[in-house]
């Protein structure tokens, strides 16, 4: 099993999307998503999340919202499944920087179903967007494509 997390900081009705491009092997090459990544030993979701957004992108979000605990088994070919801790930040300081994993941009929350993403990243993008609560999800995957979910709100 893997653990990650995920962020969306949010700024004048647009989310920070990093687009992939840069990593090799890379299962998201190509494809918008939020920042984020695996924990390091004795992280807590908070700590893991402020960390992989400040490696990532130079900003350092403070008061990370819990919006979703996700659930993804065996996703894009994994051995194991990944649970991942979804997060919203609205409070960030800092510069943005060059990311080593693709390019950085802020795109409005309207455009994001324009934007090539993993097929279960639309639906909780909406998830987010139309539920002030906290969701848990299972997203199913087979062969890169969404075969199925489930969602409870919280």
């Amino acid at each position: 099993m893997k653990l990650g997390t995920l962020c969306y900081i949010e700024k004048d009705g647009q989310y920070l999307m990093l687009h992939r491009t840069k990593k090799e092997n890379d299962m998201h090459e190509g494809l918008w998503v939020g920042l984020g990544g695996k924990f390091e030993a004795g992280e807590s979701p908070e700590e893991c999340v402020i960390r992989e957004v400040f490696e990532e992108s130079g900003l350092t979000i403070s008061n990370p919202q819990l919006r979703g605990v996700m659930t993804f088994p065996k996703f894009a070919k994994q051995k194991e499944d990944w649970y991942v801790f979804l997060f919203v930040a609205t409070e960030f300081s800092g510069a943005l920087k060059p990311c080593n994993e693709g390019e950085l941009v802020w795109v409005d929350k309207s455009k994001l179903g324009d934007l090539p993403m993993h097929k279960g990243d639309y639906h909780f993008l909406k998830c987010m967007q139309d539920y002030d609560g906290v969701f848990t999800a299972k997203y199913i995957y087979e062969n890169d494509a969404l075969k199925d979910y489930n969602v409870r709100i919280y």
